[in-house]
């Protein structure tokens, strides 16, 4: 982040949120000062791309969506400050346009305990596939491709809550779409038949699917999934609905509403 007059001068930015005030009051990030520039430990190596400023709570805001597309980017990992601002926005707006998140939960800071536990516990957990620390996710990476999950593994939620240890694998056929049952025990009443497609990551002997633990129980997960009740939750194609989103413009008068996909 930096900030120059045309900022605060030209754009005003300043009467543009609490945040932008916050830093205005207290020259946080001027250009030219210690607190724009990088920490010592933290210098950018000649290799190493640096984005342009961004000037709010969205890093999306920058040129970061153009090295992603350069690179073929599908996954980011966000880590930084802070929780309940910069990471999470960044995230959501990711998440928005198609990519898979991970927060790394012990390299993520933010200004007060709350709005960690906040962010880390009921947010991160709903806008991303998963929240590890930073070790499991580097596990999770060299095991990513390729690496089954087995009877004994213990399965995790994306808020890192224990739902249970897999019983068995079931793979896909004409009968099921494939799952993992996880018994009945100490968490849940019933036997829990997780589809194999919420699962996103292996670290070790951990399983990481992309739900909270705290909502698996509210899922109807109570039998094996078969592969008509996966096609009706997909829903119909666009050609069988009519007037599909009903969305419209007054300003247009009659015959202003307009059906179809975007």
């Amino acid at each position: 982040m930096a900030y120059t007059e045309e900022d605060y001068g030209d754009r005003e930015m300043q009467r543009r949120s609490g945040i932008n005030r916050l830093m205005f009051e207290r020259k946080m990030f001027l250009a030219g000062s210690w607190g724009a520039d990088f920490h010592p430990d933290l210098q950018p190596r000649d290799d190493e791309v640096v984005l342009l400023p961004h000037k709010g709570i969205d890093v999306f805001e920058t040129d970061l969506p153009d090295h992603l597309e350069r690179w073929g980017t599908t996954h980011l990992a966000i880590a930084g400050m802070t929780a309940s601002l910069c990471c999470e926005s960044t995230g959501r707006h990711a998440m928005e346009h198609g990519y898979e998140v991970t927060f790394l939960s012990d390299a993520i800071g933010a200004d007060n305990p709350a709005a960690y536990e906040a962010a880390i516990h009921l947010n991160y957990p709903l806008i991303a596939n998963a929240v590890l620390e930073t070790e499991e996710f580097l596990a999770a990476i060299d095991g990513e491709e390729g690496v089954p999950v087995e009877p004994g593994d213990r399965v995790r939620g994306s808020d890192h809550g224990e739902i249970g240890t897999v019983r068995d694998v079931v793979e896909p056929s004409a009968q099921t779409s494939g799952y993992l049952l996880v018994p009945r025990g100490r968490v849940f009443e019933r036997d829990t038949y997780i589809p194999l497609d919420a699962v996103v990551k292996k670290a070790g002997g951990d399983v990481f699917v992309n739900i909270p633990k705290l909502i698996v129980g509210k899922l109807p997960w109570d039998a094996p999934p078969s592969p008509g009740e996966q096609e009706a939750k997909r829903g119909p194609r666009p050609d069988q609905v009519e007037r599909l989103y009903r969305s419209r413009d007054p300003s247009i008068g009659e015959g202003g509403e307009t059906s179809g996909s975007a």
